[in-house]
C-alpha cells in the first residue's frame, strides 16, 4: 500500500463496498494498493508470515480471521462472539468469497462455524482454501 494509506482511506469511505458506515473497509479497486501489493493480496502471499503465529500457538489453521482493533471497537455485543476462539488463517467466509462477503454475513458464518466446529469441518475448510486461493475470487 501507499505510505499515506490511512489518510487516504478517510477520503475513500464512500466507496467502501461494505457500506460507508461498515465495520470493515473493502474496495475492489482500492487506489491505495500498488500493483505489487495487488498481486501479493490476490495470491495470499501476505498470509504466509501468519504461519509463524500458528507455530507459536497464537493462531490456528482454521478459525475466524483476526480483526483489526479499529474493527473490534465497532463490533456489537453479538459480533464479539467471534472473538471467543483462537483466530485462524482461513475461515468459512474466506473460502466462500472473501471480501465479497458482507460483514454481517461474515459474522453469521463465523458464529455458525464456532458453534459447529469439528475436525471434519476444519479439514473440509482447509481443502476448500487451496482452490479459493488459486481462483482469487474476492481477494482485494
Amino acid at each position: 500500500m501507499r505510505t499515506d494509506a490511512d489518510q487516504a482511506r478517510q477520503q475513500l469511505l464512500a466507496g467502501n463496498q461494505h457500506g460507508s458506515q461498515g465495520v470493515t473497509f473493502k474496495m475492489r479497486h482500492d487506489p491505495r494498493i500498488t500493483r505489487v501489493g495487488r498481486f501479493i493480496r490476490r495470491t495470499s502471499i501476505d498470509e504466509l508470515p501468519q504461519l509463524w503465529n500458528v507455530l507459536r500457538g497464537d493462531m490456528s489453521l482454521v478459525g475466524p480471521r483476526p480483526p483489526l482493533c479499529s474493527e473490534v471497537a465497532r463490533y456489537t455485543q453479538a459480533d464479539r462472539e467471534r472473538l471467543d476462539v483462537t483466530p485462524g488463517l482461513t475461515c468459512i467466509w474466506q473460502v466462500s468469497g472473501r471480501s465479497d462477503v458482507p460483514f454481517p454475513q461474515q459474522v453469521e458464518m463465523d458464529i455458525a462455524y464456532i458453534r459447529q466446529r469439528s475436525l471434519a469441518t476444519d479439514v473440509a475448510l482447509l481443502a476448500r482454501t487451496v482452490p479459493a486461493v488459486i481462483k482469487g475470487r474476492g481477494a482485494y
